[in-house]
């Protein structure tokens, strides 16, 4: 696959969205190894809105496409013939017609008159027959037929019915095809509006595409449109087929299985660089190696080392690697971008002292998985009430308030720095005649209404003598009255 040696000048290689949603697993995973195959060989990546079906294209899906790359950090060339950016292909209308006449003038296209209710009959006929339904080519036959203007016509491509295709996939193999199976295509329908499959061979030879990267539901798409590069007399780019992503059931992935548009994984609090991660780790594979950062993977990515068996998509692991990430991410970096998930749980931006949460984060950054997750266990931190989660009611009864007490009356005398608090817990541990843990656990649970946080010299640091004595008094007081 990476031999580009048929080709002159640098690879160059495009990711061809239809805007009928969001940007999903699969999508971005292509998009992603085209990406990376583009930058790793210092070629050129495109980004191509495909919006002829405009029944099912909205702005508003091109929109989130661009979103998600974006976020994803999948820059994308201009490609120089285009009139928008990205380009799309309901802007080139008029390119694909005239194409079309240019294959109907050498003899390589026909008007074809056949009604959709004739074509629907043969092909329920056929099927009857047990036979596959193809295009019988009864209007080739037609010579001098009436004129497009007064009589609804099609325009069908000459295919070659002779001999087979073969490709050499660059993660399949040799795959050979039947040309049998290759029927005359409708490559502009009636209403002179041109199909799916001549608009991508169009586009690709307009952006002179060397190397086709794509899921392998396009793989009998392949026959088809080889036989239209032969026909406009250009070189044939070099394809490879990546294999579908599977849910751990084996079924083709789907929202069940956590397939949801990668901004959804943005809200839920994943980190971009931890979403490309594991979704090149999604049929692609670099010694024993899980976790890369974006250098590692310009240096390391092949299309070679592209697997031939179907992806199994794991939610677990993504939150593994995602768990993963926050731990390495720049500290101020992972500051910044957690403020949105605070402010979803309703604190005020202008409460959030930059470096007070700065070490906020370098404290709960190891037991966080998601900056939603974080954003749920920082918020205590800032909140004037807390609520006991089910593990922390149970522990907060009257066996631990001879504890609370002394632990209030001992942090009432003190500063509340590490060496202070360190020094108060080990007396009071001591002269409870308990472990550390058993008189710092009440007391976490008292300040954060939960059982686990911090360490607890850390978190009474960041969460201040004052508060955190208020929140022990009104935990006594609240036990003493439950009784």
């Amino acid at each position: 696959m990476d031999d580009i040696s048929s080709h002159s000048g640098h690879v160059r290689v495009r990711f061809a969205p239809s805007p009928s949603g969001f940007l999903h697993v699969g999508g971005a995973r292509t998009a992603l190894f085209n990406w990376l195959f583009a930058r790793s060989q210092g070629g050129k990546f495109f980004l191509r809105i495909e919006d002829t079906d405009r029944s099912r294209s909205t702005d508003e899906a091109i929109l989130a496409i661009i979103d998600g790359m974006k976020w994803l950090g999948l820059d994308w060339d201009r490609w120089e013939g285009a009139v928008s950016d990205p380009p799309r292909q309901s802007d080139r209308i008029e390119r694909y017609r005239q194409k079309v006449e240019e294959l109907l003038n050498a003899g390589q296209a026909y008007p074809c008159y056949c009604s959709p209710d004739e074509l629907e009959a043969r092909r329920s006929a056929a099927l009857a027959e047990g036979k596959t339904p193809r295009y019988d080519g009864r209007c080739r036959k037609i010579r001098g037929g009436p004129p497009l203007s007064t009589r609804p016509a099609a325009i069908r491509f000459t295919a070659s019915s002779e001999g087979t295709i073969t490709i050499e996939d660059g993660v399949k193999g040799k795959v050979v095809f039947d040309s049998a199976v290759v029927d005359d295509m409708i490559i502009l329908r009636s209403d002179k509006t041109p199909t799916y499959n001549f608009c991508v061979v169009v586009d690709d030879v307009d952006m002179k595409i060397t190397h086709v990267i794509r899921g392998d539901d396009h793989l009998n798409n392949t026959p088809r449109q080889i036989q239209l590069y032969q026909a406009m007399g250009v070189p044939i780019p070099k394809f490879a087929h990546l294999s579908m992503i599977l849910g751990a059931d084996k079924a083709r992935l789907s929202k069940r299985h956590g397939a949801t548009a990668v901004q959804q994984y943005r809200d839920e609090g994943y980190l971009p660089e931890a979403m490309v991660n594991y979704l090149v780790r999604l049929g692609w594979s670099h010694q024993d190696q899980e976790l890369f950062t974006q250098d590692e993977l310009m240096k390391t990515f092949s299309m070679d080392a592209v697997g031939v068996s179907a992806a199994i998509f794991n939610p677990d692991k993504l939150l593994w690697v995602n768990a993963h990430h926050i731990k390495r991410t720049d500290t101020i970096r992972l500051t910044c971008l957690l403020i949105p998930y605070l402010e979803r749980q309703g604190i005020a931006t202008d409460r959030l002292e930059p470096t007070r949460l700065a070490r906020i984060v370098v404290a709960m950054r190891e037991r966080s998985r998601t900056l939603k997750e974080m954003a749920e266990s920082v918020a205590y931190f800032y909140s004037d009430s807390i609520v006991l989660d089910e593990k922390a009611e149970a522990l907060l009864d009257t066996t631990v308030l001879p504890i609370l007490k002394i632990a209030l009356e001992t942090l009432e005398q003190i500063d509340f720095e590490h060496p202070a608090l360190d020094h108060a817990f080990r007396a009071m541990a001591e002269g409870l005649g308990m472990k550390l843990a058993m008189v710092a656990q009440p007391v976490r649970a008292a300040v954060t209404g939960k059982t686990v946080s911090p360490g607890i010299f850390d978190l009474l640091e960041l969460m201040g003598k004052e508060k955190s004595l208020g929140r022990i008094r009104g935990q006594i007081q609240r036990i003493s009255e439950k009784g």
